[in-house]
């Protein structure tokens, strides 16, 4: 990177943050609030490769044990990661939200095929996702009432991963061919903003019944996932981004995204597996690597 890229880099940051800055109204001096952030500095490939970095992070018997066909690449493009990425269904949370959706409308294996299908890449996305609105066709009602009685459960360790981002300063989206209504509401729960979930809308009539659904977000289609990374990256600058997820939709976002960190905590998929740069089973591995690789930051 030539100086004045360095330059530029650097000024662009420092936007960023300033822009991102809220303070509070009630303290004499200006508090800056905990969601204000500032980017991890990236290593330097020159000064610490990537295999060292998996070898600082994890000891040799670990390291046998990993899977993925870009291990070392995957692991410090998290450790460098100005933003992750990640699939909600089945990756942030231990189910397919539209399955229980489904579930609690009595057509839970007519979807659930369906949703499979989907996840396997046996199918294009567009047409697993229409065909089981149409199963179901949830009025705004139904959504709330499915929350109601059955709250999407997190992930193990989700949380704590999430919280380690943050605190370096790592932006975190949703990008997710799920709901945005069933989305929120976890998402709230773990501290990333609404304006960083990428997500499917339901329409509504003037009843609240179901009017089909916003075939304009990137996500509703069969290569959503990069398109919707691509504008993420494109708009805020970020020099890595990882994308992690359970599903062939996922796999589809490298590129943009840098590394694909495939999941299998909840369900494995042996074609999403063969993809994955990294393929993990517990975020615990992930959590570590951000742990052991903290760089000097704002406080």
């Amino acid at each position: 990177m030539s100086a004045a890229t360095a330059m530029t880099t650097s000024a662009f940051r420092v936007s960023r943050l300033l822009t991102r800055q809220r303070f509070s109204p009630t303290s004499s001096s200006a508090t800056l609030l905990s969601h204000s952030r500032v980017f991890a500095a990236p290593f330097s490939s020159g000064t610490k490769p990537m295999m060292s970095i998996m070898n600082d992070t994890f000891d040799s018997d670990k390291i046998a044990s990993f899977a993925g066909n870009d291990v070392s690449g995957a692991i410090a493009a998290l450790a460098n990661a100005n933003a992750v990425c990640f699939d909600v269904d089945s990756t942030v949370i231990q189910e397919e939200g539209i399955d229980v959706l489904a579930a609690t409308l009595g057509k839970g294996p007519e979807v659930a095929a369906w949703t499979a299908k989907a996840m396997e890449g046996g199918t294009k996305f567009e047409e697993a996702l229409a065909a089981r609105l149409d199963i179901i066709r949830p009025s705004r009602k139904d959504i709330e009432r499915c929350l109601e009685i059955s709250p999407l459960q997190l992930t193990p360790g989700i949380d704590e991963l999430v919280m380690k981002l943050n605190e370096r300063g790592v932006d975190v989206y949703f990008v997710s061919g799920g709901f945005r209504l069933m989305i929120e509401p976890v998402a709230k729960e773990v501290c990333v903003s609404k304006s960083n979930i990428f997500a499917n809308t339901i329409l509504f009539d003037d009843e609240g019944n179901y009017a089909g659904f916003d075939a304009t977000e990137p996500t509703s289609a069969d290569m959503g996932k990069p398109r919707a990374l691509a504008k993420i990256k494109e708009e805020n600058g970020y020099e890595t981004m990882v994308m992690v997820g359970d599903g062939a939709t996922d796999a589809q976002a490298k590129p943009p995204a840098d590394a694909f960190i495939g999941f299998g905590g909840v369900i494995v998929r042996e074609a999403v597996k063969e993809k994955a740069c990294w393929y993990v089973t517990d975020f615990q591995d992930m959590i570590e690597v951000i742990e052991k690789n903290s760089f000097s930051k704002l406080k």
